[in-house]
């Protein structure tokens, strides 16, 4: 069954065709380090929200599939979008590159106005967990379908392996997971912060009970989703999607 909803809903958003940014920023030399940028401009006063996506942190899996949820919210929704890209596994990314990507893009975008919300999902979500942990956010945060508690991750094998590969390998897991792993620093600020979780109970890719964990430890609030697998949510037009721009 859950692999049933997450195949259908994959190839419902792997669909739809990509959107071309109105305007790109670099925040560094390599490729990946680009943010694409959505929506009415910087004097235009409306809200910037960040947007992390996922994959497994594999460079196989870029930006280009979040493009029709950035497109969507800077037009159905008036909101000022960043969509980030990152160094990933296999494009010089993993451990520590990955996250210092994150953190030099989100001071970038500091300079384009404050960044109100910040939105994850999957290794995305994880990535902006990780960072309202490390203060570099302030506003909302919203993490989709998160790799909120990598070391659960790990035991389970996430798709074949994924946790080990961003961490350097099996041998460096042990060692990282107290600075990779949101669920094992400090929980974010709660006077700067607030973090919401929204998880479909049918989520084949990612399960819910990382996000249960997550939320068990930290307090924030999270959102179940009936029915729902690991792609809905940020995929335009579907009742899942609604609650995603509802949270921001």
């Amino acid at each position: 069954m859950r692999r049933d909803v997450n195949d259908a809903e994959e190839a419902a958003l792997l669909g739809l065709a990509p959107v071309p940014p109105p305007a790109t920023e670099r925040y560094g030399s390599h490729p990946s380090q680009v943010i694409d940028l959505y929506g009415p401009g910087e004097l235009s006063g409306a809200p910037l929200v960040a947007v992390l996506h996922g994959g497994f942190w594999r460079e196989a899996y870029d930006r280009a599939h979040l493009s029709p949820l950035a497109a969507a919210l800077a037009d159905g929704h008036g909101l000022r979008v960043a969509l980030v890209e990152y160094r990933r596994v296999g494009g010089g990314g993993g451990w520590p590159g990955t996250f210092e990507d994150v953190e030099r893009a989100l001071a970038q975008l500091a300079g384009l106005g404050e960044v109100r919300a910040l939105m994850g999902h999957s290794a995305g979500g994880h990535l902006a967990l990780w960072a309202a942990a490390r203060g570099l956010v302030r506003g909302t945060v919203v993490a989709v379908a998160p790799v909120a508690d990598l070391g659960r991750a790990h035991e389970l094998g996430l798709s074949g392996g994924a946790v080990a590969e961003l961490l350097g390998g099996p041998g460096e897991v042990a060692g990282r997971l107290p600075e990779a792993d949101p669920v094992r620093l400090p929980p974010p600020d709660p006077t700067a912060v607030t973090v919401r979780l929204l998880h479909g109970t049918e989520d084949a890719d990612v399960s819910v009970e990382l996000s249960r964990r997550y939320a068990a430890a930290t307090g924030a609030h999270l959102t179940e989703l009936p029915g729902t697998g690991h792609y809905a949510p940020v995929t335009p037009g579907t009742a899942a999607f609604a609650r995603l721009t509802g949270a921001l």
